[in-house]
């Protein structure tokens, strides 16, 4: 019995990882008025979430703005059982020239557990590579990447942050606008070839 209840339990998060990664690629192309709406969203979701970082860590709202630039995403994940997925949007923006890159990801979540959560991710990179490097290449978060981040402390400014790679650090923010602790594994982001 255990092993049937196991079974099943496999096709069922099986069939919501594919459905979920069926849903994030087959889109129908969006109209010019669809594609400003979206943009427009994805904007408001930013300039909310900085917001919040700034009412919990008004340094941390300071140190994006002086960056060479920042990346903001909504993230809305389901975990059922053994596995889960998560899928979000987001926006780059380059300080110096105040470009936007609008932007996708998508994460798998391993392990056991059950629900919905949604959370919100700030990257500010330090330098114009860090900046382009992710906007032109995207970044994948591996488990190892993210556990050595949480070995990292910062301080000052980047107080609450952990240290994603040479010159790029990352918030996480609930919907309530704390910060949490960061657990991104499995996630990557790349450019969002209609919002651009």
């Amino acid at each position: 019995m255990k092993e049937k209840v196991l079974r099943v339990c496999a096709v069922v998060c099986v069939v919501l990882v594919l459905s979920l990664a069926l849903a994030a690629c087959s889109t129908a192309p969006l109209s010019k008025s669809e594609k400003v709406e979206h943009q427009d969203s994805v904007r408001a979701m930013a300039s909310k979430t900085l917001a919040d970082l700034q009412r919990t860590k008004p340094e941390a709202r300071k140190a994006a703005s002086e960056a060479a630039g920042y990346a903001v995403f909504s993230d809305v994940g389901l975990k059922i059982l053994y596995m889960g997925t998560a899928k979000g949007a987001g926006i780059a923006v380059n300080n110096a020239t105040k470009q936007e890159t609008f932007m996708k990801m998508f994460e798998l979540q391993p392990g056991l557990g059950l629900g919905a959560e949604k959370y919100r991710v700030v990257f500010v990179f330090e330098t114009p590579d860090a900046f382009q490097s992710f906007v032109t290449t995207g970044r994948e978060l591996g488990a190892d990447a993210m556990a050595a981040a949480k070995n990292k402390t910062q301080g000052g400014a980047q107080a609450g942050a952990v240290t994603v790679s040479e010159g790029v650090y990352m918030y996480q923010v609930d919907t309530e606008g704390a910060i949490v602790g960061v657990s991104l594994t499995g996630a990557k982001f790349y450019k969002d070839k209609e919002l651009n």
